[in-house]
């Protein structure tokens, strides 16, 4: 549509569509029957999975012929899985996870792993996607794969100990 802009590396899968004036970052993923509509933004690397929804509208009617959305923002390596359901203006953190199924009605800090309906936060997640265990002693948490080390740094905050949010994951 007129004013869309797609970047490089990206995958759109069957049946998706993409409303005028959405930007979609670099080496993002768009599995099937997605829909975006005006006003999201899709930093990179994001994950969208099979028929996850975006609501962009914050009052839906058909005769209202306003724009009414709010800019959503997906940030980098976001992972939205199959089925979920965003409503309208929340922000998911950088490398946040959304279970399949989960209707997410607020903004997401970084690295929160929200599960259900309505989506809460049930643990944390590393920035290679796996599930970070228990802090020990010290309050650090541990990637499985990568080993680094992961902090809550104030109630509701998590932090990489051992690389900065802006910079990419090196190969391991």
């Amino acid at each position: 549509m007129s004013g869309a802009s797609i970047g490089r590396g990206c995958i759109l899968g069957q049946n998706v569509f993409i409303a005028n004036d959405v930007r979609i970052g670099h080496n993002v993923k768009v599995q099937n029957n997605v829909s975006l509509y005006t006003g999201v933004e899709l930093e990179d690397d994001v994950f969208c999975g099979p028929s996850c929804v975006l609501r962009t509208s914050v009052n839906p009617r058909s005769q209202v012929l306003a724009i009414t959305s709010t800019s959503e923002l997906w940030s980098p390596r976001a992972t939205i899985g199959a089925n979920a359901t965003i409503v309208c203006g929340a922000t998911i953190g950088r490398y946040a996870f959304i279970g399949a199924g989960a209707v997410v009605r607020g903004d997401v800090p970084d690295y929160a792993l929200m599960l259900g309906v309505p989506a809460r936060r049930k643990g944390w997640m590393s920035r290679h996607g796996l599930r970070l265990g228990a802090p020990d002693a010290a309050g650090v948490m541990h990637c499985p794969e990568s080993g680094w080390r992961y902090q809550e740094v104030e109630p509701g905050v998590v932090r990489c100990l051992d690389l900065d949010e802006d910079q990419p994951i090196p190969a391991l």
